[in-house]
């Protein structure tokens, strides 16, 4: 298991590094110049020449990128060409807003998921089963930017009874979470039914069944322990989803996490604060598969990492 993990952080440093060049590179070669943004199209090109050797930004693009890959091995991610301020202090502030917003749309996702899931794996092809795997359909084919705004207008505008916008107290967080959490639990609960219905006809839970345990033990215990590995899978890759999902939702509800302030560097053609963001995503990302990797083995005694 140790060898394993050494060898996962190995390649984590591969991937972060591959994606901090193709991001670096893509951003520079977009068209548009923060400095025409920052002073306007009819400033002095001698102000404007000021402004990007100030900014560092009339240096040759090759050592503009070692100098940021040697920020990022110190912990610098740079200075926000903006607000001056460090783009690490800046992602920090934000990071606990889209992390109150990931664990909200993941406990949605789960309430609506494992119910929906077990119950139609348990009476398979019946009402209920079709009903869930119509709302499963559903909730994927519904894209944020237009459930957000959906719900926006009726529960926010017509019945005035959850706020529209900004963070504050828990009424906050219900019209993002469900926003982000849908696609997911739809998702889910989909995989949560085919994974317990492989899984019921195996023999072990025949032979609990025969012992006169109870259904409920039978299924929790035995049946739904097992059927998770799939599902752990899922949830892990889906943290990625979230993340980028979050990016609509947080622009949909202002809500002020890492979604918003990409976007407002993307817009700006901030550079040091878009690749501090992305890098920042990349890592949660790859950290999370890792976690997802090692979980097996907790779930499923069977799962052996080599």
């Amino acid at each position: 298991m140790i060898a394993y993990i050494i060898r996962r952080l190995f390649l984590l440093v591969f991937v972060l590094f591959g994606v901090v060049t193709l991001v670096f590179f893509l951003i520079h070669f977009i068209p548009g110049d923060p400095v025409d943004i920052m002073l306007g199209d009819y400033a002095l090109p001698g102000d404007k020449q000021e402004l990007r050797e100030n900014l560092g930004l009339d240096r040759p693009i090759l050592v503009q990128y070692g100098d940021y890959l040697t920020g990022i091995v110190q912990g610098d991610l740079g200075i926000s060409i903006h607000s001056k301020r460090a783009v690490t202090e800046e992602i920090w502030e934000r990071i606990p807003a889209s992390a109150e917003l990931m664990m909200g749309a993941m406990v949605v996702a789960l309430l609506i998921a494992f119910p929906f899931g077990i119950l139609s794996a348990l009476k398979p092809y019946g009402i209920l089963d079709s009903t869930s795997m119509l709302v499963s359909f559903l909730g994927v084919a519904m894209p944020n930017f237009w459930l957000g705004p959906l719900l926006i207008i009726l529960f926010s505008i017509q019945l005035d009874w959850l706020p529209i916008n900004e963070r504050g107290g828990l009424e906050h967080l219900i019209l993002p979470s469900i926003t982000l959490g849908t696609a997911m639990a739809a998702m889910l609960s989909r995989m949560i039914r085919s994974s317990l219905l492989e899984v019921l006809g195996e023999d072990y839970v025949l032979n609990a069944r025969a012992k006169g345990l109870p259904e409920r033990q039978v299924i929790l215990k035995h049946a739904l322990r097992n059927a998770l590995i799939p599902v752990i899978t899922v949830i892990g890759l889906q943290i990625g989803v979230l993340l980028s999902g979050a990016i609509i939702t947080e622009a949909i509800f202002d809500w002020p996490g890492m979604g918003s302030l990409l976007l407002d560097g993307i817009y700006n053609r901030n550079y040091p604060l878009v690749q501090g963001c992305i890098l920042t995503i990349a890592s949660i990302y790859v950290i999370v598969n890792l976690i997802t990797d090692i979980t097996y083995a907790w779930v499923d005694p069977r799962v052996r990492l080599s």
